[in-house]
């Protein structure tokens, strides 16, 4: 909100400087954002004292003048002829910004050096008068500031208001928080105005078809207008606030919703078919050319102001092309009314155009100063343009909107402050924002808002405004009498964190996805008929049709993050999420909860470089990626082995799926996502994914960590290689090794797996690398090598192994 300091103090009387004001009304919750004085391009003109006048050598029209600006004598090139030697003239320097956004440089006019400019009072900005140079009182001396000789001065002030404070988007309304704060009172502006013509409800008609959205409608009729220019006070009033002139109709309606908060709108009357107004909603498509010329689709939620035939304005946001106030009206209808709020907000969203009328609707204007502003609107009117006013007014108010009062109770008010204000300090506040206030006893107090008020609503609001009219400074600052203790961190989150930070270690990104998902979810991820995760929660207010359902997996999430990076050309993506799903539980009104860590892979191995090949990701990269995670939480005793029911993993490829257990506990699954789930969810690139139960997996995160101390004798090692069924899985040998109780073998890796010719069918050779180390002695080849043949007989014989050929 803008307003000018010259503009406020035609409503409110006060003493304060810029600073001062700007200060207070910035502590009842008005921020000021800037101040400015508006004649500031006038600093750089100044008095300056015409010493000659002679004919420019080169146009007849003009004339050459030297002008003593105290000290220094410049020479101008002049076309006015109201000028004569020794007159004291404004001299506009180089450099001058004109209202106009002119910027005068010193220049040559028909080869004529020009080292500024004599200005008249329109080119200045102070007044309508272009036809010769502004001439000054003859004692003025020369080489002042010319603001300073005429004393102008007009600070302008740019208030950044909340929504709420709808009340202050009007001059009067800052000027009554003025009043308040300097202890003055509100000058409204008399309305007295002489209605000569025929009676209005002869000529015209409103009539409200849409009630809900258009509570009040009141109109004037004016007639004998005469369009034209407005008058200077009236285009300065304007361009004070950064309005531009139209006309002298269309600037009273600018300035009287600028001055009251009302919004106004005028109707060319010859142009309305059927001479009368009918408010409706609009047709779904209907279409409206507005005063931008822009052609605006329309839904049956928009509200329009009708002539009976056909649309003329968009209620409360634009008028329409086809009854603007053009050069020959003579004739005005004008519209004074109160929207609903919300449906303004909603039509000047949908429409992209946002109006100085639509600003003030959408906030809520007062309902009950619609005729004040009428009449307002209506006596400027008469005055400026020499209208008539038909008799009376029309005002369709078919509910009136009913005053609210509320109780206030004062301990309460003690309580919630801090202060301790008396029901007759309290009162004395309210009265001066214009509340009515009735005091019961000596803690009750009944107030009844004035409608324009429309922000206050329950005692909590009263409060408030209680608190910044006596000052937010005033309440003393108090500290809490208990003292403050710490509580631990919950360990939960506290080892989620330390979960998402290893996964970031590994180049994972986290992805936080809605709860909801869509109830084909579970055909798409090809879950059995039988699955628990089948189970879901309908919601009974969803989102879209595609968020209809509480999610029983994180995997139709974190693949739709999938399909949408491809589809954005990012084809390696290693994301992970830890979040909840929820299983409807019949017997309960409450779902299961399960908290799940889940994460994906698929792409390439490493960034493309130089040093390296491009390689596609696969299984066992995904595998590692796990085991090095579950192995940074200092977990033990890790298998990964083909799961025992495939049904519960139809989503993942067969062949490529590994139960995760810790102390054969199933903990999770890794795998590759079966091609018909890619498919389904049109992807054209193989993903590997892991799911690990965050509540299984805590329990097994240890809680100490023990120290064991450097190794000082070295390790050797030796390496068996054996035929075994392709059916048995090596970590049953690792088991079997560790189970045999030999104390000196530290560790067994798995280095060759293969299968094919000259192994048998049926057969697969694995090589096994076991290494030996003593925490008491460096180890002897006769007994590493005593040790290893004893424990390739046990293997062999245990698996019904053959050695290779």
């Amino acid at each position: 909100m803008i307003i000018s300091l010259s503009w406020l103090k035609q409503y409110v009387d006060f003493d304060l400087s810029p600073q001062e004001l700007a200060d207070k009304l910035t502590m009842i919750g008005l921020e000021v954002d800037s101040i400015t004085d508006r004649y500031e391009y006038l600093k750089t003109v100044i008095t300056g004292k015409i010493i000659s006048i002679t004919p420019h050598p080169n146009a007849d029209k003009l004339t050459v003048c030297n002008v003593n600006t105290g000290g220094n004598e410049l020479t101008i090139v002049c076309g006015a002829d109201n000028i004569n030697i020794s007159d004291i003239v404004p001299v506009a320097l180089p450099g001058t910004v004109f209202p106009d956004g002119f910027v005068l440089k010193e220049t040559e006019i028909r080869g004529q050096l020009s080292q500024g400019m004599l200005c008249s009072q329109k080119e200045l900005g102070l007044g309508d008068d272009h036809a010769g140079i502004m001439i000054l009182e003859k004692n003025t001396k020369q080489g002042l500031i010319i603001s300073d000789v005429l004393n102008i001065s007009d600070m302008v002030f740019e208030i950044g208001l909340t929504p709420n404070r709808s009340d202050c988007t009007s001059i009067i309304g800052i000027a009554r928080e003025v009043a308040a704060i300097t202890n003055s009172k509100v000058i409204y502006p008399e309305i007295n105005i002489i209605e000569e013509g025929q009676d209005i409800n002869t000529k015209t008609s409103v009539k409200i078809e849409a009630e809900e959205l258009c509570p009040r409608y009141a109109a004037a009729l004016l007639t004998d207008i005469k369009v034209s220019k407005s008058p200077f006070w009236l285009k300065d009033r304007l361009s004070s606030i950064g309005l531009r002139s139209i006309n002298n109709i269309v600037d009273i309606t600018n300035y009287v919703m600028m001055e009251t908060g009302q919004p106004l709108h005028a109707f060319d009357f010859n142009l309305l078919e059927d001479k009368k107004i009918v408010v409706r909603k609009a047709n779904m498509g209907e279409k409206f050319f507005t005063l931008d010329n822009q052609e605006r689709i329309l839904t049956d939620e928009t509200l329009m102001i009708c002539d009976g035939k056909k649309p003329v304005a968009i209620g409360g946001v634009m008028g329409g092309l086809n009854s603007e106030i053009i050069p020959e009206t003579n004739t005005v209808l004008l519209e004074s009314a109160y929207f609903n709020p919300v449906s303004i907000r909603k039509t000047s969203k949908y429409l992209g155009l946002s109006t100085d009328a639509s600003y003030r609707f959408e906030r809520g204007a007062n309902p009950e100063g619609t005729i004040f502003a009428l009449k307002r609107a209506a006596q400027l009117m008469v005055e400026i343009c020499g209208a008539k006013m038909a008799k009376g007014v029309i005002d369709e108010y078919p509910a009136p909107i009913k005053k609210n009062k509320i109780d206030l109770s004062l301990k309460k008010t003690h309580k919630l402050l801090g202060i301790f204000p008396d029901a007759l300090k309290v009162k004395s506040c309210l009265n001066k924002i214009e509340f009515q206030v009735d005091i019961k006893d000596n803690d009750k107090i009944t107030i009844i808002p004035p409608p324009y008020r429309t922000d206050i609503s329950r005692p909590e609001d009263i409060m408030e405004e209680v608190a910044r009219l006596i000052g937010y400074n005033t309440i003393p600052t108090t500290f809490a009498k208990a003292s403050v203790i710490a509580s631990k961190p919950n360990f939960n989150i506290e080892i989620k964190n330390y979960l998402k930070n290893i996964l970031a270690g590994f180049g994972f990104c986290e992805v936080i996805n809605y709860s909801f998902i869509s109830a084909l979810s579970a055909d798409r991820i090809r879950l059995n008929e039988s699955d628990y995760r089948r189970k879901n929660v309908k919601l009974l207010n969803p989102l879209t049709e595609e968020q209809n359902v509480m999610r029983t997996s994180l995997l139709p999430g974190i693949i739709e993050n999938l399909r949408t990076n491809t589809f954005n050309h990012d084809k390696t993506i290693k994301i992970f999420e830890i979040g909840k799903i929820f299983i409807d539980n019949l017997n309960d009104d409450l779902p299961k909860e399960e908290e799940i860590i889940s994460g994906l892979l698929s792409g390439k191995r490493s960034d493309l470089s130089w040093y390296s090949k491009e390689e596609d990701c696969d299984f066992f990269d995904l595998k590692g990626i796990v085991e090095a995670f579950l192995n940074k939480l200092k977990i033990s005793n890790i298998i990964f082995s083909k799961p025992i029911n495939y049904n519960d993993y139809q989503y993942l490829t067969p062949g490529y799926i590994a139960e995760i257990k810790i102390d054969n506990e199933i903990i999770g699954v890794s795998g590759q996502i079966h091609s018909e789930v890619i498919k389904n969810y049109d992807i054209k690139q193989d993903a590997y994914i892991f799911e690990i139960n965050f509540e299984k997996l805590l329990k097994f995160i240890p809680s100490n960590i023990n120290y064991i101390k450097l190794p000082k004798y070295p390790s050797t090692y030796r390496d068996l290689t054996m035929i075994i069924d392709k059916n048995i899985e090596v970590n049953e040998i690792f088991e079997s090794i560790k189970k045999n109780e030999q104390q000196l073998v530290e560790s067994i890796l798995l280095f060759d797996v293969y299968e094919g010719k000259p192994v048998p069918a049926g057969k697969k050779s694995v090589s096994l690398r076991l290494i030996y180390r003593s925490q008491n002695e460096t180890l002897k080849d006769e007994i590493i090598n005593q040790l290893h043949s004893d424990l390739c007989s046990f293997a062999i014989k245990k698996f019904n192994a053959d050695l290779p050929g």
